[in-house]
């Protein structure tokens, strides 16, 4: 009988779990913005990644081809030296989107877990690493950035992500904090304390379940950030190598007046790639956010 009771339970949590899953992609899919953008966000990609593994060439300079227009050879032109823009927009597109996921997964990765930790603990451990984010956030973080960079005073793809990362968890710790002040006090989580669960199982396997929606919403909005970031870096000359053909390094050869008034495709191409993805992101994040985040429903 009671193995009954336990199975007629699962199969309701099962169907429960269903429901809500199939109530959710519904929403999402009402949301026609995030559907436009769940489909720009995933043919850019994959338009970027094919480009990279057909070993598209984005370095090789034609003296003879230099500043071409946009024609049936070269569909988005060339660049100052030559380069075929197309190439270049594709293969940088993997670097930029690359520098985008990557910080923002791992500055969410450090912002969660520590703002567990000070939400949680609370008393001079919240106090110590309220005060470390406050140092951060004192100052823009752009030109927190940029200081950095002029500190380490060497450009690479390797640094610029170390920075990024040290640069951007304060967003999620402080949210993360937050969540996990309200949610320690609740019944659950006394319970768990009673039976004598350790610290780390409560906050990691029942606590931070519970927060996941806004670090899911906040993580795919800040791909957006990062990648802006770097191009505003990269077009100051303060981003990643020259080298690499990321969407603000191709910008970088806008910074002539003679190009944007005569060379249109050099920069309209790789900006248009730029503002695509962030808004696509942007519009994904917003539907996420109705979807997940129980405050918006």
């Amino acid at each position: 009988m009671s193995d009954t009771k336990t199975v007629s339970i699962k199969e309701q949590n099962k169907s429960a779990s269903s429901s809500l899953l199939k109530k959710n992609i519904r929403k999402f899919m009402n949301n026609k913005l995030a559907v436009l953008g769940l489909i720009v966000v995933l043919v850019m990609t994959l338009a970027c990644i094919i480009g990279a593994l057909m070993g598209v060439d984005y370095n090789t300079p034609v003296l003879t081809a230099m500043k071409k227009a946009p024609d049936a050879e070269h569909i988005f032109g060339t660049d100052t030296i030559g380069r075929d823009l197309l190439a270049r927009v594709l293969y940088g597109g993997c670097y930029s989107i690359l520098i985008g996921v990557f910080c923002a997964v791992a500055s969410s990765v450090i912002g969660a877990v520590l703002g567990a930790i000070s939400g949680y603990f609370g008393g001079k451990v919240d106090t110590a690493l309220i005060r470390v984010s406050e140092v951060f956030q004192a100052f823009p973080q752009l030109v927190l950035v940029m200081m950095i960079v002029a500190i380490v005073n060497k450009r690479g793809l390797g640094n610029l992500l170390v920075i990024f990362v040290i640069t951007g968890w304060m967003t999620t710790f402080r949210m993360v904090r937050n969540e996990f002040l309200s949610l320690k006090g609740e019944t659950y989580v006394k319970v768990c304390e009673a039976f004598g669960m350790s610290k780390m199982s409560i906050m990691f396997k029942q606590i931070l379940p519970n927060v996941m929606s806004p670090i899911i919403v906040s993580t795919t909005t800040n791909v957006a950030f990062f990648i802006l970031q770097e191009a505003a870096l990269s077009f100051i000359g303060l981003g990643v190598a020259d080298s690499t053909p990321t969407w603000g390094n191709i910008l970088n050869a806008a910074k002539s007046i003679s190009v944007v008034t005569n060379q249109w495709w050099i920069w309209i191409f790789p900006g248009l790639a730029i503002t695509l993805f962030v808004l696509a992101i942007n519009f994904l994040g917003d539907g996420l956010r109705d979807v997940l985040d129980a405050k918006q429903q």
